[in-house]
């Protein structure tokens, strides 16, 4: 039997998310919307943030290139997900997520400042 491995992200607002613990490229069902977290372990055994997105959790990063190389090369082992049916709270958790993690952001992590 897996064991299946949950992880809390705390936000900056204080707000925790739980998401599901996966080795990179899980089955996903498919139409799932939701927020996603590449990470990896950090030599504390603490989970380290490479990108935070949001979007369907069948596609994740995978749709540029350009982000699926980063995460790669950022050494991601895993990725969280949450499944999330609301955009505008994903696209508020993903955000109180950044603003918790900045070293999501290039050039440590890969997300891309926008309008910042």
């Amino acid at each position: 039997m897996v064991d299946h491995v949950i992880c809390a992200w705390t936000g900056a607002s204080g707000r925790k998310y739980i998401y599901d613990v996966c080795v990179r490229h899980p089955e996903v069902t498919p139409n799932q919307p939701g927020n996603f977290i590449y990470a990896r372990l950090d030599e504390q055994k603490r989970w380290v943030p490479i990108y935070i997105g949001h979007g369907d959790l069948t596609q994740r990063a995978a749709m540029d290139g350009r982000i699926g190389a980063c995460i790669e090369a950022r050494g991601a082992t895993h990725v969280h997900l949450h499944v999330n049916f609301k955009k505008e709270d994903r696209l508020a958790e993903e955000k109180d997520l950044l603003d918790k993690f900045p070293q999501a952001y290039m050039p440590e992590g890969c997300n891309e400042k926008r309008g910042r």
